[in-house]
């Protein structure tokens, strides 16, 4: 790991909701920019020289179980489509992550979450609507889940998968 990348912190999700995502993120994304699988960011630019954050994902991950997340609809991005998400619990944990890293964070990190998933991006307005009125009127809302965190190096392209720490109690 280079100390000169920056860190991204992604939510892992459930196979399910990964695998339906992605597959549209396959179709829809340009594939000469799409080099990237799925992803929910948390954080996008996190110092990779700062050891702690590490122990700090892997200390918030032990804290959860796999939680849910409410797909509630598509979303017109402008140049894209994305998949709206929501969760207080997600919220709740991102805010907690804010507050131990506030000294780090750029200004789009200190900004409240909006979780989604982008499955179109980089295309014209005009193309972007085309699929999200598809897209709008063929969804059903449907509950994925927060399965742990992972943690990116950004270089400049595709990232380079660092670590993932599963949520580690079972609930039951």
């Amino acid at each position: 790991m280079s100390s000169s990348a920056p860190l991204i912190v992604t939510l892992s999700l459930d196979e399910q909701a990964f695998s339906f995502f992605n597959e549209l993120r396959k179709k829809y994304f340009p594939p000469e920019r799409n080099y990237l699988q799925a992803h929910l960011t948390l954080f996008h630019h996190l110092p990779a020289e700062e050891p702690t954050i590490f122990d700090t994902i892997k200390q918030t991950a032990s804290q959860y179980t796999n939680f849910p997340l409410a797909v509630t609809g598509a979303t017109f991005i402008g140049n894209g489509v994305a998949y709206k998400l929501e969760s207080n619990t997600l919220l709740r944990m991102h805010a907690a992550l804010q507050s131990a890293w506030k000294d780090w964070l750029t200004p789009q990190d200190r900004q409240r979450l909006w979780p989604h998933v982008t499955v179109q991006n980089k295309v014209s307005a005009a193309n972007a609507r085309k699929l999200y009125d598809q897209l709008s009127k063929v969804f059903t809302p449907f509950m994925a889940y927060g399965t742990g965190l992972s943690v990116w190096a950004y270089r400049g392209g595709p990232w380079e998968a660092l670590a993932t720490y599963p949520f580690a109690k079972v609930a039951g």
